[in-house]
C-alpha cells in the first residue's frame, strides 16, 4: 500500500510536475569558457589582447568622463578628491576623469520654490512639495483659534559654496525654517487677521524673518518672495465660518449702498444750497444797486428842482403821464375851466384804427 505521507509514488508525481531547475553558475562559466576557447586558436585568450582591450576601454571611459557642460542658468563647483578647487561658469569644460574631479551643478540663476500644504504636479525637486502637507498647514492663531495655512516660498541660491558645504541638506533646512517662521508669525495674530486683512503684513514679516535666519545659518539662499495661498478654518467649523463671512459681506454691501445713496443725495442738496445762496446774493446786489441808482437819480433830480422848481415839476408831471397813460385802456380828458360838456375824444379807438 503506498504511503500517502510522502511515499515514492507521491514524490514521483510531484517531481514530474516541478519545472527543471536552472543551471548552476559554475556550469554557465564553464560553458562560456569553452565557447570562448573554441573561437581562439589554442583555446585560451592571449594576455596581450586582454591588456589592449582593457586599455581601450579605460581610455574610452576616461575620455567620456573628462568633459562636462554647465547650463546657462547654473555654475559648476569642482572638487578634486573631495576638496573644492574652482567654481566654473556656464559652457563646455574639461576635468580629470575617472572620478578624480567631480563637478556639481548649482542653478544659481533659476528661481526655486517650496510649497507648503499642496503639491504641484510634475515637480523635479524632491524638497519642493511637503511629505505631510496636512501637518504643515495646521496652525494656532494668537486668539487660540485653528487655521489651515498654505503658502509658497520662492528663493534663489546666492552662494553655491555655502549651499553645498556649510549646511547639510539646505533645502530641507529651509523647509523647517519656513514652517517655524510661519507658525511664529501666524501665532502673533488673530484668526480674522490671518484670513482677511493681515495677509500682506504676514507675507512681509515672514519674508524678513526667513531671510534673517537663512543668513544666520549660512545657507547660501536668498529668499525672493513669501506668498500666502489658501487660508481656511478647520473642516468642523468651516461651514459656520462661511456663514460669518457671508454675513460680513452682506454688511459691507449694505454699508456701500447707504454710502452710495448718501453720495447721491448730499451733493445734490449741497448744490441746491449753493445755488440758492448765489441767487440770494444776486438779488441782494440787484436791490442794493437799484436803491443806490434811485437815490442817485433822486439826488440829481432834487438838484435840478432847486434850480427851477416850476419847470422841473412840470417835466416830472409829463414824464409820469407818459409812463402811466399807455397802461390805461379807457381815457377821458376833461377841461376844468369850461362849464359845458366837451365832445368826447376816444383816444383808444383812434389808436386802434391807426395803421
Amino acid at each position: 500500500m503506498p504511503d500517502h505521507n510522502g511515499g515514492p509514488e507521491d514524490r514521483g508525481s510531484w517531481q514530474s510536475k516541478q519545472k527543471p531547475s536552472p543551471p548552476e553558475i559554475d556550469d554557465l562559466l564553464r560553458q562560456g569558457r569553452e565557447r570562448l576557447g573554441g573561437l581562439l586558436p589554442d583555446g585560451r585568450p592571449p594576455l596581450k589582447g586582454l591588456l589592449v582591450a582593457g586599455a581601450i576601454v579605460l581610455v574610452a571611459v576616461a575620455a567620456w568622463s573628462s568633459y562636462y557642460t554647465v547650463p546657462s542658468d547654473s555654475v559648476a563647483v569642482v572638487q578634486r578628491f573631495g576638496k573644492y578647487t574652482a567654481k566654473v561658469p556656464p559652457g563646455l569644460h574639461f576635468k580629470l576623469p575617472l572620478g578624480i574631479d567631480v563637478a556639481t551643478l548649482v542653478p544659481v540663476k533659476r528661481q526655486l520654490k517650496q510649497e507648503f500644504g499642496f503639491t504641484t504636479p510634475g515637480r523635479s525637486d524632491p524638497f519642493q512639495s511637503p511629505s505631510d502637507g496636512r501637518r504643515e498647514t495646521e496652525m494656532v492663531t494668537g486668539d487660540l483659534n485653528a487655521a489651515l495655512v498654505e503658502w509658497v516660498v520662492q528663493y534663489r541660491i546666492s552662494a553655491p559654496l555655502k549651499f553645498l558645504f556649510e549646511v547639510r541638506e539646505p533645502s530641507a533646512t529651509l523647509r523647517y525654517v519656513s514652517e517655524s517662521v510661519m507658525r511664529e508669525v501666524v501665532g502673533d495674530r488673530t484668526v480674522d487677521e490671518v484670513i482677511t486683512i493681515g495677509r500682506q503684513e504676514i507675507e512681509s514679516e515672514a519674508l524678513l524673518k526667513m531671510q534673517a535666519l537663512s543668513t544666520k545659518y549660512a545657507m547660501g539662499i536668498s529668499i525672493d518672495q513669501v506668498q500666502l495661498k489658501n487660508i481656511n478654518p478647520p473642516e468642523p467649523v468651516q461651514e459656520s465660518f462661511n456663514e460669518v463671512n457671508q454675513a460680513q459681506q452682506e454688511k459691507e454691501r449694505l454699508i456701500n449702498e447707504a454710502r452710495r445713496e448718501y453720495n447721491k443725495v448730499i451733493p445734490l442738496a449741497e448744490g441746491e444750497k449753493d445755488q440758492r445762496i448765489r441767487e440770494a446774493d444776486g438779488y441782494r446786489l440787484k436791490r442794493i444797486n437799484e436803491a443806490e441808482g434811485d437815490a442817485a437819480r433822486f439826488t440829481a433830480l432834487l438838484a435840478e428842482y432847486v434850480k427851477a422848481p416850476e419847470v422841473t415839476r412840470r417835466r416830472i408831471y409829463i414824464e409820469t403821464l407818459q409812463d402811466v397813460l399807455p397802461g390805461i385802456r379807457a381815457k377821458i380828458i376833461v377841461d376844468g375851466s369850461t362849464a359845458s360838456i366837451l365832445p368826447l375824444l376816444n383816444l383808444d379807438r383812434l389808436q386802434e384804427e391807426r395803421p
